[in-house]
């Protein structure tokens, strides 16, 4: 039985490896992505071990030290090796993340644009995709930068707002689903793609018959 958002899960990873396939060797084993320091091949790594990291999670671990663990495993394999573990990944994703597939999909989404930013290729991104990119960029951030909790973040194609609610006038942030989430989920290359406006204070008491 497939479970809600699994076939969207299985069409992303194949697209992923679809994606590295046409990567020169080089470029695979050491090229530029949005990850600091993982080259393609380190985050495919990841990615392959997260179907492990989901089965075996504890909340008391370090998931930065987990997810070093998983590049270095990946490090020990041939680019064919790995390769083979991703077309397995693909065809047959881990029960725990077909569980948990909101939350491995927006991963695998932002991953996925962190090598396709990161090496220059293009790619052209299905229309729920950038959705997945913006939640689990929000996700991320409510964890770590907060920036969702501070900037009214307002996509420009078609997706309600996020944050705090205009009535407290933050600053806001416009731009796409994809940039939108990738800022929020700490890649700062993209912060050129974005628009940033400043808060506006609240009118002072004795402005406000000027403003009826």
């Amino acid at each position: 039985m497939r479970l809600p958002l699994e076939t969207e899960l299985r069409a992303e990873r194949k697209r992923l490896l679809d994606t590295l396939s046409a990567l020169p060797d080089d470029v695979f084993e050491s090229g530029p992505t949005l990850c600091d320091g993982w080259s393609p091949r380190d985050v495919l790594g990841h990615l392959v071990g997260v179907d492990d990291a989901l089965a075996a999670y504890r909340p008391w671990r370090s998931l930065a030290a987990a997810n070093r663990r998983q590049v270095r495993r990946a490090r020990r394999l041939s680019r064919q090796e790995l390769t083979a573990r991703a077309r397995a990944w693909a065809e047959r994703p881990a029960w725990s993340s077909r569980l948990a597939a909101l939350i491995a999909l927006g991963d695998l989404a932002v991953h996925h644009q962190d090598i396709v930013r990161g090496v220059g290729a293009d790619r052209d991104l299905p229309p729920s995709v950038p959705s997945y990119i913006l939640w689990d960029g929000a996700l991320l951030s409510s964890r770590s930068n907060l920036r969702v909790l501070t900037y009214r973040v307002i996509p420009t194609d078609g997706h309600p707002p996020l944050g705090p609610p205009a009535a407290l006038r933050p600053a806001e942030v416009w731009g796409t689903r994809e940039a939108l989430g990738m800022w929020l989920a700490g890649r700062d290359a993209v912060a050129g793609e974005l628009c940033f406006t400043s808060s506006r204070p609240a009118p002072r008491r004795a402005d406000r018959g000027a403003l009826r």
